[in-house]
């Protein structure tokens, strides 16, 4: 096994199974929000949630707060500024530590 841990499976949910799909394209805006950038879908069954990080340009240290936009009826949930970061890029890296079942928590505690 070379000493690595076996990868668990995301649990499931009455909905079906947790995903969060990154994406690999050149991230598209959210025009209510400047300096938002799709970073990826988040799934689970037939719903799907685009989720959004939004920066503020210039601010040091950098912060960051989550949109979540819905497939169904166009709902957005937003988060407060809970990144708070020497800069942009470790903003993002700090981000990219979320797993899909964090994200869907952080979604259902907006609701």
């Amino acid at each position: 096994m070379h000493g690595w841990a076996a990868a668990s499976p995301l649990p499931s949910s009455p909905l079906g199974q947790y995903s969060f799909i990154r994406m690999t394209s050149v991230p598209i805006e959210l025009p209510d929000h400047p300096g938002s950038r799709h970073l990826g879908d988040l799934n689970r069954g037939e719903v799907t949630w685009r989720v959004f990080l939004e920066t503020r340009g210039g601010d040091q240290p950098a912060r960051g707060r989550i949109h979540f936009v819905s497939n169904q009826a166009g709902t957005t949930r937003s988060t407060g500024w809970i990144f708070v970061e020497p800069n942009d890029q470790e903003l993002i890296r700090r981000f990219h530590e979320f797993s899909a079942v964090e994200l869907w928590k952080l979604l259902e505690s907006l609701g």
